[in-house]
């Protein structure tokens, strides 16, 4: 995402999505009562008589947000609000939809920024490295490429069953079959680095036989026990890679929950749940939050977010830092399974 402009005394910011995974911080980012001002479509009317035609026309309005709707492809985000600025035929008050997609160029408005809604922003229009992962044994191999938030499958590809007779090794047709799709996203997607990562020997025998050398300087190997996608998290929390992956969105958030959750089996100070954690977050015992995008929107569509929010802006008050978490990473799904909520706390309550 681009920032063209920002004035946060005005609390006003100018962007421009730059690619789609934009759309999920601004779903997060966006909160009812902000006003958002951009160019929308809108049917007019033009006559009074029983000819009259209706046509779209192409305007710049400035709304005041009522709801946000990331929609399930996650190319679009629909923010409904009554209009406040726009032309002169257009009632004040009434209702529109601003569309938000790749490319749109539109300002966002709050009465206050909090911090961590500015370090969102700051996150969100940093670039952030993609990283691709291939995960492979002698039977199947996964790539994947890591993305602001969670991971985009790429392909699976089958490799030959060796016999029981035969030597347990990679047939020569698949390491060329995956040597031949990492080289074609190597190039696609210009990853940071390349994760190649087996059981066994299967990832030294390979990168072996790999014969360009700008592809191979630019892979680094690991273990894995599977090839199925949950072993994604299990590859990008490795020691090993810390460093190599200090950029990845995903491995934040895989630290973030296995702190909260070495806390909850040592019964320390913790809390999950709404119940608990508001509790926390009345006594000012929150050190760090963490809730799920899932989370938000149940409490937005139950409308409670009013609720929530306040409680954000008392961490946010006191220091505490708020962690929103993806519900499509293994972490977020983890999280939503304690409630969708929790927080580390400065004291066992």
């Amino acid at each position: 995402m681009d920032l063209i402009k920002s004035d946060f005394k005005k609390g006003l910011v100018k962007l421009k999505v730059s690619e789609l995974d934009d759309l999920w911080y601004l779903s997060q980012l966006i909160d009812p009562g902000d006003f958002v001002k951009g160019k929308t479509t809108r049917k007019i009317k033009i006559g009074d008589s029983e000819n009259a035609k209706t046509t779209k026309k192409t305007l710049t309005l400035k709304i005041e947000a009522e709801t946000i709707n990331f929609s399930e492809s996650g190319t679009s985000l629909r923010i409904n609000g009554l209009v406040k600025e726009g032309p002169e035929d257009v009632p004040r008050d009434s209702h529109h939809t601003i569309s938000l997609d790749e490319a749109s160029e539109f300002t966002l408005e709050k009465v206050n920024w909090l911090s961590y809604q500015k370090q969102k922003l700051k996150e969100a229009t940093e670039k952030k490295y993609h990283y691709l992962l291939c995960l492979f044994d002698r039977e199947e191999a996964l790539f994947a490429l890591t993305k602001k938030f969670g991971y985009q499958i790429l392909v699976k590809i089958k490799g030959e069953m060796p016999k029981k007779r035969q030597k347990e090794s990679l047939g020569k047709d698949f390491y060329q079959e995956i040597i031949k799709a990492l080289d074609v996203y190597n190039g696609r997607y210009e990853p940071e680095k390349i994760i190649l990562a087996s059981p066994a020997f299967y990832k030294e025998d390979l990168i072996k036989k790999i014969s360009n050398p700008e592809l191979k300087k630019n892979i680094v190997l690991a273990n894995c026990s599977s090839t199925d996608q949950a072993a994604l998290d299990e590859v990008i929390r490795q020691p090993e890679l810390k460093q190599i992956l200090k950029d990845s969105r995903t491995r934040e958030e895989k630290e973030l929950f296995d702190e909260l959750l070495n806390a909850i089996n040592k019964e320390g100070a913790v809390a999950y749940g709404w119940d608990e954690v508001n509790t926390a977050i009345t006594a000012g015992a929150v050190s760090k939050l963490l809730l799920t995008d899932l989370f938000i929107k149940q409490k937005r569509e139950d409308n409670h977010f009013v609720e929530l929010d306040e409680q954000m802006k008392k961490v946010d008050a006191l220091q505490g830092k708020i962690h929103l978490i993806s519900s499509k990473n293994e972490s977020g799904k983890r999280l939503n399974g304690l409630g969708g909520i929790a927080a580390l706390l400065r004291y066992k309550l």
